[in-house]
Order: C-alpha cells, then structure tokens, then sequence
C-alpha cells in the first residue's frame, strides 16, 4: 500500500478549497462562512447546530461564533428547536439564496476543471473508495465524553 496516500488527501483538501477559496474572494466570503453556508445548503434549513459542526467538522462554539457573523449578514437565522429549546436550528434566508448560487456555479465550475479527463466510470470508483475511506475513519475516530452535547 502506498504510504503517501494520506499526505496526497490531504494536500489534495488544502489545493483543492485553495483554488475554491480564489475564486470566491470576489463574493467577500471567508472559507469559514461559504463552507457553512454551502453545508447547510446541501443537508437542508432546519439543521440542528451541533449536526451542522459535525457535518463540517468543527467544534461546536467555532461554528456559534461563524453562525452569529453569518446572521448579523442576513444569511441565516437560529431558531430553538420545537422538540428541544436548548436546541438551535439553522435557516437559511431568502437574502442567502442568489449568494448560495453563485457559490455554487464556481464550485461546480472548479470541480469540473479540476476533475477534467478522468472517466466517468473512474469518477464513481473514486468516490466509492472515498466513501470507504471516511467509512473507516469514522469507526476510529475517538470521540470525547460529552462531544455530542452542543
């Protein structure tokens, strides 16, 4: 087995949001901010804060502070959970919509170009093979007492 596999996934993760955080600069987004809006985004409004850290992988107060800065811009919203009030949903606003677009017409754009002449049918057994891979590290990923409570 090559033993560089992980040092190219990871240098491959910091070139890849590198060439995704240039050419968002013009939206006035840090990293921080256009990968929460864009997670969100994806797994759908009404998240609970803590599943969105995880889903990102950060800590939870990391992702309050970024919340709070993505509310005082209008994206988001917090709300308490109608099951549980010490529980914050997240929601995006229509004000984050034409943003959440635009980011992800670059997105999809350095993905094509970053993904260019590699098969389909390559495409999809890299992703599988992914898949396994995070599968994996997940199941090892120690977690701390107390690390689901947000």
């Amino acid at each position: 087995m090559p033993e560089t596999i992980g040092f190219k996934l990871t240098r491959l993760a910091r070139i890849w949001r590198a060439i995704i955080d240039e050419r968002l600069a013009p939206l006035e987004l840090t990293q921080t901010r256009w990968v929460t809006l864009y997670h969100l985004w994806q797994m759908g409004d009404g998240q609970p804060q803590c599943d969105l850290a995880r889903a990102i992988g950060v800590e939870a107060p990391s992702l309050v502070r970024t919340l709070d800065q993505l509310a005082e811009q209008g994206l988001v919203e917090r709300r308490p959970s109608p099951e549980d009030r010490r529980t914050k949903q997240v929601f995006l606003t229509q004000q984050a919509t034409p943003l959440l677009e635009q980011i992800d017409t670059i997105v999809t754009q350095a993905r094509t170009e970053m993904l260019a002449g590699i098969a389909q049918q390559d495409l999809e057994v890299l992703d599988e093979l992914l898949t396994r891979v995070e599968s994996n590290a997940l199941r090892l990923q120690t977690r701390k007492p107390g690390s689901d409570d947000c």
